[in-house]
Parts: structure tokens; sequence; C-alpha cells
């Protein structure tokens, strides 16, 4: 098997199960883009199994501490083994992320379950070469009657992979009613969000709705609408739900209809949406903030935190006393700790105090590895306001 020797100060010697072209002191055996090689320190010992690309910052990822191929057996039983910690997490069993990447031992694979159709991605050299077998496995083991390919994230591009979406196993799928979180959404499974729905937000959905009943709520940056639907279902007096992607609003309107909740639905930049509710003095009893990644690289946290900043010394001024604030990030680049203080900076900047009620995360679909901060990447608190000074 060819591999890399690491340098003594590798971050893999420490847990991690990535290797950047940094820490490689030496390339033997003269491995191809997405083959199996092993890792080993500078006294030869085998530290595991990875998938190799010499193009990328991160040349090997690591799957196996043994020596281990990527062939049929092996990803049936990381397969099953992810769908058995899914069942013991108590998720619901249809509509559900099976496999995360490197949560999973599966760098760079994702498959989302939505009853009978399975969305995949592949998003590392080593894995989208080995796409229909993968394919073939998950049809094997979810019992799925489609298997759809989302390849048309942007990271791909990181690993020099090409554009594509499509369907890979089965019957031609078309849009359909999903019950998520006890809601219903329609889902395009080809053209929708992601892979159609942000699944890493489905236990956020419980968690806020208790907080909205008899509440004004506003929803902002509203996407399929989901948080709007919860609050309108828990018994909201009053639901806005802001996003300025055109093609989403038909989809908030008729995911509304379907939930049979009242929704208003308002077409516009949430930025300058906040700045004229403050002009006019509007006050909101519980405001849900869940924008988009505001960087997906590290040049850009300044920017992002700017962002965070303005975002959420806004929103401090709309909240009625003892109003609540429910804001998240997802970018990856951006620390809880960055996140927190922020927050805690533009509160301070509208002359508000704020007590923290709850701090959010990830669904336990999305498992987060101790020794892989990458995993942890979803953030979120909900904030009171209970001063003005």
């Amino acid at each position: 098997m060819p591999g890399i020797i690491i340098r003594p100060r590798a971050r893999i010697l420490h847990g991690h199960d990535w290797v950047y072209s940094t820490e490689v002191l030496k390339i033997f055996g003269n491995p191809n883009d997405g083959e199996v090689i092993s890792i080993k320190d500078g006294r030869d010992r085998m530290l595991g199994s990875a998938i190799y690309h010499s193009g990328s910052q991160i040349v090997a990822r690591r799957f196996s501490h043994q020596r281990q191929e990527l062939d049929r057996d092996f990803f049936v039983r990381r397969v099953h083994r992810a769908q058995e910690y899914r069942d013991r997490c108590g998720v619901d069993g249809n509509v559900r992320r099976v496999v995360w990447s490197e949560s999973d031992g599966l760098p760079g694979v994702i498959v989302d379950r939505y009853n009978s159709v399975a969305i995949v991605q592949t998003l590392t050299c080593a894995m989208d070469q080995r796409r229909e077998l993968i394919a073939e496995v998950v049809m094997e083991v979810l019992g799925v009657k489609t298997v759809i390919e989302r390849n048309d994230s942007s990271s791909r591009k990181m690993e020099g992979l090409e554009i594509r979406s499509g369907l890979l196993l089965g019957e031609a799928p078309q849009e359909e009613e999903v019950m998520i979180g006890g809601m219903v959404f329609l889902i395009d499974f080809l053209q929708g969000q992601k892979t159609g729905f942000y699944l890493d937000q489905v236990s956020n959905y419980r968690e806020i709705a208790p907080w909205a009943k008899g509440a004004r709520v506003l929803d902002c940056f509203s996407n399929q609408g989901a948080f709007a639907i919860a609050c309108a279902r828990a018994g909201a007096t009053e639901v806005t739900a802001v996003e300025s992607g055109v093609e989403n609003i038909p989809r908030i309107k008729a995911n509304g209809e379907a939930n049979q909740v009242s929704l208003q639905i308002i077409g516009d930049n949430v930025f300058d949406l906040l700045s004229q509710a403050v002009r006019r003095g509007e006050k909101y009893d519980l405001i849900i903030l869940d924008p988009p990644p505001f960087t997906r690289a590290k040049k850009g946290i300044s920017d992002a935190l700017r962002g965070y900043r303005e975002l959420h010394f806004k929103a401090a001024q709309l909240l009625t006393h003892n109003g609540y604030l429910a804001t998240f990030s997802c970018s990856h680049h951006i620390s809880a700790a960055a996140f927190h203080s922020t927050c805690t900076e533009a509160f301070y900047d509208a002359k508000r105090s704020a007590r923290q009620r709850h701090i959010f995360s990830q669904s336990p679909d999305h498992p987060i590895v101790i020794a892989l901060p990458e995993t942890e990447y979803l953030k979120g608190y909900l904030l009171e306001m209970f001063n003005s000074f």
C-alpha cells in the first residue's frame, strides 16, 4: 500500500483524522488521487488507512485506524453502523441524515433519507470515484426505491470535482409532501436546498416552538418556512416570514397552506427589512435569525463577524421587554466563542441587556466527533432581553 509519512507535530497524532499538505514529510509508493494509502509516523508506525488527493489542501483523510480497503463490505458495515446510531438517538427512521462524512467514518459521503428516497453527496475524490458502489449499498441497506446524487455543492470544487445532479438508481423522483418534525413540507429532491431540506435544524424547530405561544414572531432567512410554521402551530398570534430568495417564497406559502397555518410572507433583504422596522418602531416578542453561512473561508471571518454584529444590533432594538431572540450561525469558521462575543457586543451597542436561556446545536443525526471540531458547525442561542439602558 502506498502512503505518506507525517511530520512530528501533525494534528493526526492528537486524534484528528486529516493530514494537510504542510504536515507531510514524505510520500512513498506514488499514490494516485482517490487511492487508499497508509499513514505512518517518522518511526514507521502505522496510523491508519486514508483516502488521498494530491491536489487538495487536505492531502489525506483517515477513515480507519487499521489497514482497510474501500470495498463493498466496508461500505455496508459503515452504513449499517450509521443507521444503528441514529436508531439509538431516537431520530425519525424515515426522514433523517443517515451518513454524515467523518462523523460516520466515511469522509466526504453524505446520505439523507426522505421516506423511499435517498440523497447522496460524494464530496471527496475517492468517494466520488466509488459513488455507484455507494449508491448500491445505500439502496440495499436502507431499502429505499430511489437514490439521487446532489453533487452540486461548491465544496466539490476544492477537490477538483465536477458539479452534477441526477438519478443514480431506481425510480425517477417527483416532488412529494414529507413529514418532518411533525410538520408537512413539499420537497423537491433535484432542485431543493442542499439535499432537499435543512435536517440539521429539525430538533431546534421543536425547541423554539413553545416560546412562540401568544407571541408576535419574526422569522428571518425563513428559507422554506420551517421555524415560522412551527411557531404558528404552537400558537403564535402573528408570524412574519422574511426570505430574500424569490424561489422560496411560493414554497413557504405552499408549506404554510399544507400545515393549515396563516403566515405573512415578505420577500426582502433581511438587513434592509430590519432597518426599516427599527425606524418604524416595531416590536416583536420572538425573533429568529437563521442566516446562510456568512463565510466559507478563514479569510472572511472578520467580514462575517461584522455582518453578525449588524444583524444582532438591529434585532435587539426590535425586541419587546422580555422578548426572545433565537439566533444561529452555521458558518464553520465562526467559533461558538466568537459568535457569542459578537451577540454580546451587538446587544451592548443597542443598549440592551440579555439573559442566555438556551444553547442550540445541530440535530443528533449530525453527530459531533470531539477530536474533529469541523464536525461541529451549527451553534445558536436563545437570548431573553430583560433591560434597556
